[in-house]
Parts: structure tokens; sequence; C-alpha cells
């Protein structure tokens, strides 16, 4: 083991003392492609992180998107349904962590970009800068002991020329010197020659000398000092460029691990949202969001058919069309089973405009009349209801049905859209509209209580100091806001008073003891039979209205007026229109026309502004009076 340490020790000695400048001095370009490559490695990552932070963007994005794609909308019916549920809050905290969580995506996404994009793009600028001085110094250092070779050469070659010459002219001179026919002074001038070329050959050989020595110093100081030098600094550069790699790849590590416990916090806030539904609560509240607070129907008489039954009908009776006393025994017990069968025909009639019908435009539209539009028709008072149910009593069955839809239409705008004291609701929902009202005037108060105190405190400022303001200028909306109050408070305080109205009525119905002697002291007074409606405010249609006497009235005669129209034919025309302006029938029992269309008028104008027309068999409604020019038919018969 001892062996293996040390050789692992050399091994990593040896490892950290490699140098480049003298293990790879020949290799000059390797050297310059690796470190263009190690470059375009870097930039290669770069690439990468870049598009893993737009991954992460588009994932985060796409979250968001889901989140909000099935969040309820703000202040509509269902937001109330969701809060109301714990299932439905469950899945909102869902939502709601789920759009943190693409949060933390979003974050990486930032973190990826900040701390490794533009710190590796800045980098790769800098490394290419550095790399390029480097090996402009290495090929400097190269071009010059290359001038050095060639100047050493060229000394080398001029010195070999040299000697050559010289050695010519000796061996010319010698020849000459022999010759006995050759004159003295030719000899003489052979001589000087050979003395001259050997002269030049050896300030050649001293040039070459020289160069050779000066090259040889050049050379050692390239190859041992320069050359190691220019290559030790490109070592250190892609040493240094390989660590910012790592590092960039422990931070691309790291920006994930620090979103962990945010990401494990919203994963933890989905488990704990899933752990708070609570099913018997949301039956619960279906309970609370669905309970009339109406008492179940009683039990159901024993009706005898062996007895015959017969009933005196007046010539004033609306009934004398249907006088089986089958039917009328029907109708007793169709009466009180409200809860279990549909809504008789009157109640459902009051499907008609419920206000009085819009004033037909200023000026005529496009395409519309040759000769214009008349005069709007002024709308004449509507009957009183007492005088149209006595018309209904005298009149015959198809005066009948025109009369109650003219009653219908009648009441239908008198009631309007519902009391302010919600009595037309059922108990229990009136106790609740009743109570969020009340919640919403005390959030109004206690807002304008904190604005009066504001206020307050501003006027004691401006007092105390009268350089930051006039207090006088506070007054005027201090009376203000004390005025809404005022007024804030008057209305709570009504609103409470109908509710423990309410709430007094519902803990008598809840009371058998106090709900059984109400019953004896109401048979004591009044004879109940099958044929009235309850004697307190209850409706079985869900209504709840303060008029005792037209609401019995109304309601005993909704069931006998039941089989009139169960086999009603379709009304006959007594005429035909044409509209002079389009109209939106937007209300429930309106019908819609354009300019121009012809319609078959089925119901004239009872003096409430609406006249009642058929397109076809199925879609037929009312339409404003002045909206249309009336062409009756003199030779319509009744049915």
């Amino acid at each position: 083991m001892q062996t293996n340490s040390g050789s692992f020790g050399r091994n990593f000695t040896e490892t950290m003392s490699v140098s480049w400048g003298t293990e790879l001095w020949d290799q000059f370009d390797n050297l310059e492609k690796h470190t263009h490559w190690g470059i375009e490695f870097v930039e290669r990552y770069s690439k990468f992180v870049k598009e893993r932070s737009e991954i992460e963007l588009s994932y985060a994005k796409q979250i968001r998107n889901l989140s909000k794609k099935y969040q309820p909308k703000k202040n509509s019916r269902e937001e109330e349904e969701y809060n109301r549920y714990t299932s439905c809050r469950a899945f909102l905290m869902t939502l709601g962590e789920l759009n943190d969580y693409a949060g933390q995506h979003e974050v990486i996404a930032e973190n990826l970009s900040t701390h490794i994009l533009s710190e590796l793009t800045r980098y790769i600028q800098e490394l290419k800068a550095e790399r390029k001085s480097h090996f402009h110094d290495g090929r400097r250092a190269q071009q010059h002991i290359e001038n050095s070779w060639k100047q050493l050469e060229s000394s080398k070659r001029r010195f070999e020329r040299d000697c050559k010459e010289a050695d010519r002219a000796q061996q010319y001179f010698d020849k000459i010197d022999a010759d006995i026919n050759v004159t003295k002074a030719d000899v003489e001038k052979a001589r000087q020659q050979a003395q001259l070329k050997h002269q030049v050959a050896e300030d050649s050989k001293n040039e070459y000398l020289t160069y050779l020595q000066k090259f040889n110093k050049e050379q050692n100081e390239h190859y041992y000092t320069l050359i190691p030098h220019i290559f030790q600094r490109i070592q250190e550069m892609e040493e240094r460029r390989i660590e910012r790699v790592g590092e960039s790849m422990r931070t691309f590590s790291e920006v994930d691990r620090k979103v962990l416990p945010i990401v494990s916090k919203c994963l933890d806030g989905m488990t704990k949202a899933a752990e708070s539904i609570e099913p018997k609560t949301d039956t619960r509240q279906v309970v609370e969001s669905y309970k009339s607070g109406f008492e179940p129907p009683g039990d159901v008489e024993v009706e005898d058919y062996g007895v015959a039954m017969r009933r005196t009908v007046s010539e004033s009776s609306y009934l004398n069309s249907r006088g089986e006393g089958g039917k009328q025994s029907r109708r007793n017990s169709r009466g009180k089973l409200w809860p279990f069968i549909r809504r008789n025909k009157l109640m459902s009639l009051l499907a008609s405009p419920r206000q009085p019908p819009p004033p037909p435009p200023t000026s005529p539209s496009p395409g519309g009349v040759a000769n214009g539009p008349p005069s709007p028709q002024q709308a004449r008072e509507p009957l009183p209801l007492s005088h149209r149910l006595n018309e209904f009593m005298t009149s015959g069955s198809k005066h009948r049905r025109q009369c109650l839809r003219s009653l219908k239409r009648g009441l239908s705008l008198k009631l309007g859209s519902g009391p302010e004291d919600c009595s037309h609701l059922p108990p229990e929902q009136r106790r609740k509209k009743l109570q969020s009202r009340i919640n919403d005037l005390n959030k109004d108060i206690q807002k304008e209580l904190d604005q009066r105190d504001a206020l307050t405190k501003m006027r004691d400022v401006y007092m105390k100091n009268p350089h930051m303001g006039d207090p006088s200028s506070v007054d005027s909306r201090l009376e203000e806001v004390t005025q809404n109050i005022d007024k804030l408070q008057l209305d709570a305080r009504k609103y409470e008073g109908w509710l423990a109205e309410v709430e007094s009525r519902l803990a008598e119905k809840g009371d058998p003891h106090r709900r059984q002697s109400g019953l004896y002291d109401s048979q004591a007074t009044t004879p109940v039979t099958n044929n009235h409606a309850p004697v307190n405010r209850e409706s079985p249609d869900g209504s709840y209205t303060e008029d005792h006497s037209t609401e019995r009235h109304f309601k005993s005669r909704s069931t006998e007026f039941d089989d009139d129209f169960d086999d009603e034919d379709p009304l006959p025309t007594i005429g035909t229109c044409k509209s002079l302006y389009p109209f939106e029938g937007q209300n429930e029992g309106t019908i819609s026309m354009v300019e121009g269309e012809l319609l078959y008028v089925i119901e004239d104008d009872k003096g409430d502004g609406w006249t009642r027309v058929r397109r076809n068999e199925e879609e037929e409604g009312y339409v404003p009076t002045s909206y249309i020019k009336v062409f009756f038919d003199t030779n319509a018969k009744d049915p």
C-alpha cells in the first residue's frame, strides 16, 4: 500500500510539473489548433446554457398560463362557488402554488442567464484576445529565429563560395608560377589575386562564425526561454479556461439546488391543500346554499271517485268550459304536490317582460319605411289588476286567456326584479342574502371610519402646524365622510331589522310546539282548505312576499287555471305587423326582430305597451307596440 501511495504521489507530482514549454516545444501549430477548439467548446457550452434558460422560461410561461386558465373570473358566480367548497378552495391553493412553482423556473432561467451565460460571453471575448496575444508573440519569436537561421545559411553559403574561389585562384597561381613561358608580371598578378581571394574567404569565414555564434545563442534562447515562457502562458490560459468551465458547471447545478427548498415548499403547499379538503363540510355547504326553509308536503288525502262529484257553476265562473269533477280533484291534489311537479302554467307565464317597453329610435335606420316611421305610440296606463280579474271572470274562454296574459304582464311590471328586503326569496335564502348585505355594509362602514380617523389626524396636524396646510380644507371632506357613515349605519340597521324578523320566523318554524300552537290558532280563525296556500309568507315556487291577500288570491287561482292551459290550442292570428325598427329580445318572454320583418299578431296591446306576435309555430313572444305597424284582419274569427 505504501508503494502504491508513493507511486501515486510521484505520478501526481509529474502530472502537476508537466510544462508545455518543455514537452511541446515543437508543437506550436497543434497548440494553436487545440486552444481554438477549447474556445469553441466554451461557446458550445454557452449555447447549451442559453437553450436551457429558454426552455425554463417557456416552461414557466406555460405553467403560468395553465394556472391562469383555470382561475375563476373575478367577481363571478364561479368565484363564489370556488370559495364556498373546500375542494374548490384546495384547487385554488394548488393553482397558486403552481404559479409560485413557475416563478422558481423563471428564477432558474434568470440565474442561468446572469451568472453563467453573461459571464461566459464576456470571458470568451477576453479569452480570444489573450490567445491572440500569446500566439502573436510566439509567431514573432518563431519568425525571428527563422530570420537568424536564414542569415546563418546565407553567410555559410557565401563562406563556401569564397573558399572555392580562393582555391581556384591558388591553383591558377601555382599553374602560372610553374610555367616558364609566363611573364613575371602575370605571375605577380596571379599571386595577388590568390591572396585577395584568400582574404575574402577569411572574411566570409569570420562572418559565418559570427552568425553561427549568434544563431546558436538565439536558438538556445528561443527554445529554452522564449517559447517555454509563451507556451507556459498559453498553458495557464488553457487551465483557466478549463477551470472556468468547471465553475460554470457547478453554478449550473447550484442554480437548481437553490430553488429546491422553495419548490419543495410549493409541493408541500399542494399537499396541504389536498389534505384540507373536507367532504362533509362541502356537503353541508350544499345544504346551506340551497335550503329553502319550507316544510315538506303533507299526506295526500283519499279521493273517493265512487261518489258523484257535482258542483254548481255560476255564469261568472271562469271554469265553465272545464266542468268535470275528476279534473277538479286532480287540481286539488296537484296544488299539494308542488315540490314534485312542474310549475303551473300561470306562474310560467310570468316570464314576459317585467318593465315598460323601450322607446323607439329617434331616427329611422337605413332601409326603413319609405315615408318614415309613424310617431311612437304613447304608452297607456296599465289597467288595474282588479279590473283585469273582473274582466277575466266575466269573459269567454278565449277572452279569459287574453285577460290572463294581460294580467300576468301587468303583475310582472308591478313586481319588478325584486324588493330591497329580499322578500321574494325563500326564508333561508333571504336570511343569507340579508346577512351578506349586512357584512358588505359593515366593511364599507369600517372603511369610512378609517378614512374619518385619517382626516381627523390630518386636521389636527394642520392645526398644530399651519404651515403644512389649512385645517378648514379638510372639514368639507370630513363632513361628507360623516354623512356617508350615518347613511351606511342607517342602512345596516334597516337590514338588521329584516334579518331579525327572518330569524325569528325561522326559529318559530324550527320549534314544533310553537309551530303546532300557531297552526291551531290559524285554524281557529281561518278555515284551511286544500285549495289554498299556507298561511305563512312562503310560496311553493320559491317566492316570498309581504302581500298576503294578493298572494293567497293569486295562488288559489293558479292551480285552477292549470288545466285550462294544459290543453290550450295555439292562439289564432288576428292580423299581421311589420317591424319599423330592429329589436333585440334580451328579456325573458320577448322575441327579437329585424327591421322590415313581417310577423303574425296573436294578441293586441292591452295597455302595457307590448304586443304578442308569432314568427312560426315554435317561436312567439312580445315586442314593443311602438316598434311595429299592425294590420288587423277584419275577417279573423275566434276559435
